[in-house]
């Protein structure tokens, strides 16, 4: 064996030198292990984390991008706005400022025509809730007039006695007027409700009010003020002393209130409309 100190084997690329005739070729020490590939599955697991870091990174990136731009094509809008108006003529700024002033106006008048139509709506409200009231209560008053709506409130009792059947047709009739001529403004002769068109009829001792008959006593009840009703029936030559002088007598008695609930049918009309 050959105790010659082992030769390093040349660089690569470069080429062995040639040894001597009759001389054996060194042989070259094989004492680093051939490298390993690396593992695929371990490089590939240590690049996926750093790809999922990056993309938010990526889209924080662009929506900056994105706003820059907008900001800056905005800032450069202005600057041409601003540019266009520096570099007008007098002329022309004079129109634009018309233009601007004009359409103020006009959205002014629109405004105050919108809230004119909203007061007319407001007020046409209010008068119609107020013509319906007031059509409501004259409904109501002619009602107790016409005799077909019952009614309460203060008034007379009044009770006429006639003991010789010796009243007639005009001493109720004289009764009527005379408490309508104080202020009276509903009544009823026994159970039956004068109205307008109420009618006296019949002869002493059988008489008839509306084709109802009536017997004494007969029972008055009349709203209206008390004292001038009663005033006016005890007058020289009024109904009291009429009615005493044929034998019969007249009871006056005022009351705070009064029901007067009989009623009288609604006519209806023949020939006349409602216009």
């Amino acid at each position: 064996m050959s105790t010659d100190p082992p030769v390093d084997p040349p660089p690569a690329g470069e080429e062995p030198e040639p040894t001597e005739p009759g001389t054996a070729p060194e042989p070259v020490a094989e004492d680093a292990a051939p490298q390993q590939p690396a593992d695929a599955g371990t490089g590939g697991g240590e690049a996926a984390p750093g790809r999922r870091r990056d993309l938010p990174a990526a889209l924080l990136i662009g929506v900056l991008t994105l706003i820059l731009g907008f900001a800056f094509t905005v800032q450069v809008r202005n600057s041409d706005d601003e540019q266009a108006l520096a570099g007008a003529r007098e002329e022309d700024l004079v129109r634009i400022v018309d233009e601007v002033s004009a359409r103020g106006v006009r959205l002014r008048e629109l405004i105050a025509d919108q809230r004119s139509a909203l007061r007319q709506l407001t007020s046409s409200d209010s008068e119609s809730a107020s013509a319906l009231e007031e059509a409501q209560t004259r409904a109501a008053a002619l009602a107790v007039l016409n005799g077909t709506a019952p009614a309460r409130g203060p008034g007379l009792r009044l009770t006429i006695r006639d003991p010789d059947d010796a009243l007639r047709v005009t001493d109720l009739i004289d009764v009527v007027q005379e408490l309508r001529g104080a202020g009276a403004e509903t009544m009823q002769f026994d159970g039956v409700r004068v109205g307008l068109s109420t009618a006296v009829t019949g002869v002493p001792g059988a008489l008839m009010i509306d084709g109802r008959p009536i017997t004494a006593p007969y029972e008055v009840l009349v709203l209206g003020s008390p004292q001038d009703m009663e005033t006016a029936l005890n007058i020289p030559g009024g109904v009291v002393q009429a009615v005493g002088g044929r034998g019969g007598s007249v009871e006056v008695v005022q009351e705070p209130e009064l029901l007067v609930d009989a009623l009288r049918p609604l006519p209806e009309a023949q020939y006349a409309a409602p216009d």
